[in-house]
């Protein structure tokens, strides 16, 4: 029999499971962040810093008494953690490493084939050069090894270097061990990821069986494509087969859209129903999300599931942009309330917000603007600022 799932029972689950729903100023540590990092199953990496990096903003936005030198332990030091790859550039358990070894083969070919449409006959010319010189030499970075013969002109026209630097790194045969200046220091994987991560191998269809049931634990409910696309590391058809596969083990369910339209057929695991009676109640607290934020990843699944409607802009041009460069999503208990423009001036040493919209039905009270002022305030602290400025016109009109 299919369960009904009302729309305010969906989110508070999602959040749950996405770790919005624990008191952000419980004590973490660092073996409660490298928990949460496991029950989230990733965060993504990325090299805009408005206001601060986006794996940090994550981490904070659940977490407010979370320490950066505790994930750069957990990375650099203790080998807990790992940077790869999932639909981007992610913070990933290193108990999760063995399932990767998969991803290493299946791009392989593909990305041999595409690269040498992009970069040209030869473009492998300097692999097995390259992966000797820091077998050797120990641990570069990327300019380390450029010559003038050979210098870079962006991303589509990389040094020799550099390309046999991403194959190895896309590949496994290379890790990154740490970051300056968030440039990335690659290192061979077995220096970087303790050995202990790597064995025993998986096979096939107990990687497929995992991908699966990891991602629906952390999604709560899922179509097969949502399964696929979590870690991006299957097909939507081996999700979808797994699915017919494990239908004894698995409940549908149809999840109540929050504009009321038909409900979305989903599959949850079949112990589904003992536990909607301990859905969490998420803070009442207003809180600032990263643009990358895993919540928010699946822009499809936000607006079914919250009725907003995300983009990030940065790429827009100005002038065709509906809100800003870099904008970020409001999230007050369990619904998204709105996006604020702001960004962090250094030199002044100020939190800058520039604009501020709340969603269609969200009053502007002024118990919720003091919720927001008091999360900015705490942004900025952690951000290493000293103070908020609200620059003229920031709440919009009538602001």
């Amino acid at each position: 029999m299919t369960i009904l799932l009302s729309n305010a029972e969906a989110r508070r689950i999602f959040l749950a499971r996405q770790g919005l729903s624990t008191p952000p100023g419980r004590l973490l540590g660092k073996a409660g962040l490298l928990q949460l990092i496991h029950d989230i199953g990733f965060v993504q990496v990325d090299s805009i810093a408005t206001v601060e990096r986006a794996h940090h903003q994550i981490l904070f936005s659940r977490n407010q008494t979370y320490r950066r030198e505790h994930l750069t332990e957990l990375l650099e030091t203790d080998g807990d953690l790992f940077e790869h790859w999932t639909h981007d550039a992610s913070i990933i358990p290193s108990e999760f490493f063995r399932y990767w070894k998969h991803r290493f083969r299946r791009k392989e070919a593909s990305i041999l084939e595409r690269w040498s449409k992009w970069q040209g006959e030869g473009f492998d010319a300097t692999f097995e050069e390259t992966y000797e010189r820091i077998a050797a030499g120990g641990p570069v970075l990327s300019r380390d090894l450029k010559t003038d013969e050979h210098k870079s002109g962006g991303w589509w026209n990389w040094h020799p270097n550099k390309t046999a630097l991403e194959f190895l790194w896309h590949t496994g045969k290379l890790a990154i061990a740490r970051r300056e200046n968030f440039q990335k220091v690659y290192d061979l994987t077995e220096r970087v990821v303790p050995a202990h991560h790597h064995e025993p191998d998986v096979e096939h269809d107990a990687f497929v069986d995992w991908a699966c049931r990891s991602a629906l634990t952390r999604l709560g409910f899922a179509t097969h494509g949502e399964l696929a696309a979590f870690w991006a590391l299957i097909s939507p058809e081996e999700a979808k087969a797994w699915v017919e596969t494990h239908r004894d083990e698995l409940r549908p369910v149809a999840i109540e859209t929050a504009d009321g339209d038909k409900p979305r057929a989903s599959h949850a695991f079949a112990d589904f129903p003992q536990n909607l009676g301990d859905i969490p109640e998420p803070p009442a607290r207003l809180r600032v999300l990263s643009p990358f934020d895993p919540l928010i990843r699946d822009r499809n699944r936000t607006e079914r599931l919250f009725g907003y409607f995300y983009r990030i802009e940065v790429f827009v041009p100005e002038p065709k942009r509906q809100y800003g460069y870099y904008v970020f999503p409001l999230l007050e208990g369990d619904r998204l309330v709105g996006r604020i423009d702001m960004k962090a001036d250094r030199k002044s040493g100020t939190l800058d917000v520039k604009r501020l919209w709340w969603e269609p039905k969200v009053r502007a009270s002024a118990g919720r603007l003091e919720k927001l002022e008091a999360e900015l305030a705490r942004l900025a602290k952690f951000s290493g600022l000293e103070e908020v400025r609200y620059l003229d016109g920031w709440r919009g009109e009538g602001g």
